[in-house]
């Protein structure tokens, strides 16, 4: 659908607010979004977006996102869409044993041979795909001055774990051995995802130490999903959280796993694991007001005890799913900055 037409139909609908998530006094001292955060969930609630706790997985893929608010509200707002608009893109297929991954290259101004970032994005495994995660991936690569290869996955419950995990080191696979062909520099990649996207893209810098084969030379990782414990302290005091609670947690690890048990494995599980020496250094960044939090610290810490050289920020007065939204969200252009400084010095640092 063209950018101008869905805009058309997110701002027609935004005309009828009608209040979807359930209230928050069950919560433990959550706490209060920053304005500009709170707009862009009075927005969400406005394109009458409802909890996917409530919904049937095709009732979730279809209804508007925390992307399409955010989005909505630049529109309204008439806010630039440079420098990003200038990044070009180009969809490719990658082979794989289950068939093509589909894919987004992001490729930004420039001669190259550029260095690259390989980008999972989020959904819980289960909802979303590189449509929907679009600011992201061409943020990093105008800022970054990077491609950034954007990858599809095959999703729950048509396909269970650990399918979105195979896909996820097929595809680096493939960026490590055919990006030159794309004039990418296979001496510089990083490896990127957003929640459960984040768990991919640490699960890739694993693998990669496993398998002993190219380590990414960073991971950027955004409130990666990193444990099975759902009594944390950030569970607690978000479990009414929107755009994503504790019921919405249960409810993607039920159609991803054959049962809860399944989510111990050490590949969702990261905070369980105790082989993180010798993976690439890490960016985290995670939200206040998000479940994932508490297990996103928790990963941090034990990369740094691990001897992995850290960079953790936890921005307050923001949920889950604000990272793309640094044209209406503040703390957002700040996260994202901070990643583009990280993976800009990482690259440096490849001679």
């Amino acid at each position: 659908m063209r950018l101008c037409s869905r805009m058309a139909r997110l701002t027609a609908a935004a005309a009828v607010t009608i209040v979807v998530w359930a209230p928050l006094a069950a919560a433990q001292d959550m706490a209060k979004p920053a304005p500009e955060m709170q707009a862009v969930l009075d927005k969400l609630q406005a394109l009458e977006a409802k909890p996917v706790a409530g919904l049937s997985v095709p009732e979730a893929r279809m209804q508007a996102s925390p992307a399409d608010a955010a989005r909505a509200l630049q529109w309204e707002k008439h806010i630039s869409s440079d420098p990003e608009a200038k990044v070009t893109t180009r969809d490719i297929a990658i082979p794989s044993p289950n068939g093509g991954l589909a894919a987004r290259v992001y490729v930004p101004d420039g001669k190259g041979p550029f260095p690259v970032v390989v980008y999972y994005h989020g959904g819980g495994w289960v909802i979303a795909d590189i449509n929907v995660y679009d600011a992201s991936p061409r943020a990093i690569a105008a800022g970054a001055k990077a491609i950034v290869v954007s990858v599809e996955y095959r999703h729950a419950p048509e396909h269970k774990f650990p399918a979105a995990h195979d896909d996820a080191w097929t595809a680096y696979q493939w960026v490590v051995e055919n990006i030159h062909e794309l004039n990418g520099n296979a001496e510089k990649i990083a490896v990127a995802g957003e929640s459960a996207g984040g768990n991919l893209a640490a699960n890739v810098a694993l693998m990669a130490k496993t398998q002993k084969t190219r380590q990414p030379v960073h991971q950027l990782l955004v409130y990666p999903v990193a444990g099975s414990d759902m009594n944390t302290q950030s569970y607690k005091e978000n479990a009414n959280a929107k755009p994503l609670g504790k019921a919405d947690m249960e409810w993607f690890v039920k159609h991803v796993t054959t049962s809860m048990d399944q989510a111990k494995d050490p590949r969702i599980d990261l905070d369980g694991r105790s082989d993180l020496a010798g993976v690439a250094p890490a960016t985290v960044i995670l939200a206040q007001i998000d479940p994932l939090r508490s297990e996103g610290e928790t990963y941090a810490e034990k990369l740094e005890k691990a001897g992995v050289k850290v960079n953790v920020k936890t921005f307050d007065g923001v949920t889950h799913e604000f990272f793309g939204m640094a044209k209406v969200v503040p703390q957002a252009k700040q996260a994202m900055d901070m990643a583009i400084t990280d993976l800009t010095a990482a690259f440096d640092s490849v001679k």
